[in-house]
């Protein structure tokens, strides 16, 4: 099993900035794509970003030029820095991860943008 813990989520004003963390622990055998997902109230869970192995970035399009993410490999834990923070971009923000032995969720941070 694997587990997925996400920290860092907060109330901040628009315009701010939040940097977003997820440790994976447990029987991981190979890790290939680690990523934040996020589902707003009333809305389907959407790609916000991911990274892969070999560090190929990809982001959703309402967070390109904000958003920035990243892997420390020797800890298996995956980063999310969200800069200029619009209220939009509220939501319970979940990590991802897709290894040898398939894909997890974490329980999901909260991010509220709002003045």
């Amino acid at each position: 099993q694997v587990q997925l813990v996400e920290s860092g989520g907060d109330l901040v004003q628009p315009g701010g900035s939040l940097r977003l963390s997820c440790v994976a622990s447990g029987n991981i055998l190979s890790i290939y794509v680690m990523g934040w997902y996020r589902q707003a109230p009333g809305k389907q869970r959407e790609l916000v970003a991911t990274i892969t192995d070999s560090r190929r970035t990809n982001f959703a399009d309402s967070v390109k030029g904000r958003f920035t993410i990243s892997r420390d490999y020797a800890k298996n834990t995956v980063y999310l820095q969200m800069n200029s923070l619009k209220p939009e971009d509220t939501a319970v923000y979940y990590c991802n991860l897709v290894g040898a032995y398939g894909g997890y969720w974490g329980q999901g941070t909260q991010v509220t943008v709002s003045s």
